[in-house]
């Protein structure tokens, strides 16, 4: 059922008032690894639920809870190891130009953040996903608006999570759920949000990143829009193993029915004999995959209006044609295009725009030049990736992998960009529309989204908050007269 604004209110309110029970540290990661257990416990209704919106598979999906669950309890250690409160002190120090009075900075939560979920990651990206964990981890209580791909989903997992909760004693309106497109409209304007997060696409995005902009008080809107997700293949890499990064490159922009943010969607790839070879191994690859399921009807007809929509544009090819499968499903295929048509303005501009679902663009190149013209062209993304050949290992590709850096917050070298390990050197994020910030929405560094520094002046030790008092009675990681403490 959709939530009316008395009911957006409601939430938001009650989210709003319990905000200080979270700050327990300790209760806070023991909240998170419960959470996690919970939802491992429940894989089975979890999985069955999900995958009766999705029709992403019981493979996919037990993948998915169990990142899902590691992700919690990720952040639990964060939360315990405390090297995200950033901690500095500086001692008073008279004989500084101009004088240091005694200055102790660490960073505190927001407030009640908004989170948006994804439709093509029911559970990573969703109600218990990378956005409500980091946003938990550091102190914030969540109100989720619920994707209406998979509203039962939504509300088994945030069963489990305001269960979890409970059992530490805590409210369990730390996190709740809502329904409906007039809610999370009504969500991002209300006045005790203090941030957001979103994952979807750039129209609905756009709007809500402006309407987050243009309140009284405005907010920081965190989000994920789309992504191209460039890759390079040099002459020399398809000369060496152009069959296998054909297969790769099949394997990766196929994977999840094509639904993935981080699919390979442009592909510069060689003229010439070498770069057939590598066409030669996509074709077989793409051709047997099977058709496959899109999360809904509405992406399902964007999908097949926009392969058509591109393939037939001038000297676009589709050695492996995209479309519409049977009645609910898609086919897998590509198109090629020369470069040369790409360096500028015109309909061919289509082509650098995502295309959701399992499709990519290969553009054939006749030398570097043509390559950096049309990167130059690309909007920001999520990810880019370089194929080199072994002997270009030696610096010889440092000018491509320049070239590449400014387009995206991921960079690679000889991998595959689907596939997004929650490590704490990760970074999901990338320049507009790939993001609407410079954070990160995966890793551990994806705490900082919720989180704003303040300094204390000249304040004695006793009206400190623990972590800054001098004896740090917690025994947290910090920076004291700037030397780590």
């Amino acid at each position: 059922m959709e939530a009316t604004a008395e009911e957006v209110d409601r939430a938001v309110r009650a989210a709003h008032a319990v905000r200080d029970a979270l700050a327990d540290r300790t209760v806070r990661a023991a909240f998170l690894r419960t959470a996690a257990d919970l939802l491992a416990g429940a894989r089975e209704h979890v999985i069955e639920a999900a995958d009766a919106e999705t029709a992403l598979g019981p493979a996919r999906l037990t993948g998915e809870l169990a990142r899902t669950a590691a992700q919690l309890k990720a952040f639990a250690e964060v939360v315990e190891e405390g090297a995200f409160l950033d901690i500095h002190i500086d001692h008073e120090d008279g004989s500084r130009t101009p004088p240091w009075p005694d200055l102790r900075r660490y960073k505190i939560p927001l407030g009640v953040v908004a989170v948006y979920a994804a439709s093509n990651f029911p559970l990573a990206f969703s109600v218990p996903g990378g956005d409500t964990a980091s946003a938990l981890a550091a102190g914030c209580p969540v109100v989720v608006k619920a994707h209406p791909d998979h509203p039962a989903t939504s509300e088994l997992c945030a069963s489990l999570l305001r269960r979890a909760a409970a059992q530490h004693g805590l409210p369990e309106d730390v996190v709740s759920v809502l329904h409906g497109f007039d809610a999370g409209v009504e969500l991002v304007k209300h006045p005790l949000v203090s941030a957001a997060g979103f994952t979807g696409s750039i129209r609905g995005g756009r709007a809500l990143f402006d309407a987050a902009a243009s309140r009284p008080v405005p907010i920081p809107f965190h989000g994920e829009l789309g992504s191209l997700n460039p890759v390079v293949v040099t002459a020399a890499a398809a000369a060496e193993r152009g069959e296998q990064i054909g297969a790769g490159l099949g394997g990766s922009m196929t994977m999840g029915a094509g639904q993935f943010c981080t699919k390979p969607g442009f592909v510069f790839a060689p003229s010439g004999e070498s770069g057939d070879r590598l066409l030669k191994s996509l074709t077989e690859t793409v051709s047997d995959t099977g058709a496959g399921v899109m999360l809904d009807h509405r992406m399902r007809d964007a999908f097949v209006a926009g392969v058509a929509e591109r393939a037939a544009l001038p000297d676009v090819e589709a050695p492996v044609t995209p479309g519409a499968g049977g009645e609910h499903t898609v086919s897998a295929g590509f198109l090629t295009v020369p470069a040369r048509r790409l360096a500028e303005e015109g309909p061919h501009d289509a082509l650098l725009e995502e295309c959701f679902g399992p499709v990519t663009v290969v553009a054939r190149y006749d030398s570097e030049d043509e390559i950096t013209t049309v990167l130059s062209r690309l909007p920001g993304n999520l990810t880019a990736t370089l194929q080199i050949a072994t002997e270009e290992a030696d610096g010889s590709a440092a000018g491509l992998l320049s070239a590449l850096t400014p387009l995206a917050g991921r960079v690679l070298v000889n991998g595959w960009p689907t596939g997004v390990a929650v490590a704490p050197a990760q970074h999901h994020g990338g320049p507009y529309p790939a993001t609407t910030s410079t954070s990160t929405s995966v890793g551990a560094t994806a705490i900082e989204r919720w989180l704003r520094p303040v300094s204390y002046q000249s304040t004695p030790d006793a009206l400190l908050p623990a972590e800054l008092r001098e004896d740090n009675p917690q025994g947290l990681p910090r920076r004291v007269d700037g030397r780590r403490a």
